[in-house]
């Protein structure tokens, strides 16, 4: 009976993506345990028992080759997964089944879960350079106000034009400002305002508290508030105490009103 696959093992060389960049590696293992139960398929005990026996001769005579020996693993895993497979037939009778075989199951179930939470990163990701994009151009053409609601996910693509270098970053963040000072759009929930503290720069979470105190001392909301954005750049810390400062003051007119 012959069980081999026409595999010879070759020294691993190391994986490459387009212009040498790293890319996934190869699971050498995983593929000699597929390439094991491809073979083992509708074998019966004694069946298995002898193609585990071929392969470990197989590795025996490998190991005089020292480029035979550097196979990323895959030798050890067919060895292993032979003895399994033997075990399971003295316990099952045969003939071996992938399909029926539980740990090949759950292996199989656990690769879907992985691949599906990987689509759905590469999707947010999409979705993040999308509004990147939208935000970005809506900046650019002056169109970026209070009409435009701010919604879960902005702060990441705001993260995004900022490690691209992109001017209109800064519209961005004065539109962010204002959004969270005024607790609108996604803003409007407590829980995400106090998010916002670990997604947003303190720049734009100064911006926002001043802009947020200067409307509760009656200043209009709108207008030449240029500076604020500056001074809120150059020392987010001197201008959140400000903030503050301008919210005690208010208080303190007020109750002596």
């Amino acid at each position: 009976m012959n069980t081999s696959d026409g595999w010879r093992p070759r020294r691993v060389p190391e994986a490459r993506g387009r212009a040498g960049t790293p890319r996934t590696p190869i699971d050498y293992a995983k593929i000699g345990r597929s390439s094991v139960r491809r073979r083992a398929r509708g074998m019966t005990p004694s069946e298995a028992v002898e193609a585990l026996g071929e392969a470990e001769l197989h590795a025996h005579l490998d190991r005089r080759d020292e480029a035979a020996a550097d196979d990323g693993g895959r030798r050890e895993a067919e060895l292993t997964e032979w003895r399994r497979i033997v075990q399971l037939l003295a316990t099952t009778g045969g003939p071996y089944d992938p399909d029926a075989d539980a740990v090949v199951q759950e292996e199989l179930a656990e690769e879907r879960r992985r691949e599906e939470a990987a689509r759905q990163h590469r999707q947010a990701r999409q979705q993040v350079a999308d509004r990147a994009d939208e935000l970005a151009a809506l900046a650019g053409a002056g169109r970026l106000d209070r009409t435009v609601t701010s919604r879960a996910g902005d702060e990441a693509a705001r993260a995004l034009l900022a490690d691209r270098g992109d001017y209109r970053t800064g519209a961005v963040d004065d539109w962010l400002a204002h959004a969270l000072a005024a607790h609108c759009g996604h803003y409007a929930d407590p829980d995400v305002r106090t998010t916002a503290d670990t997604l947003l720069p303190p720049p734009v979470r100064a911006r926002a508290a001043l802009f947020a105190a200067l409307a509760r001392t009656g200043a209009p909301a709108e207008g030449d508030l240029e500076f604020v954005g500056r001074l809120a750049q150059a020392e987010p810390a001197a201008t959140t105490a400000l903030a503050a400062w301008l919210d005690n003051a208010s208080a303190v007119k007020g109750g002596t009103a």
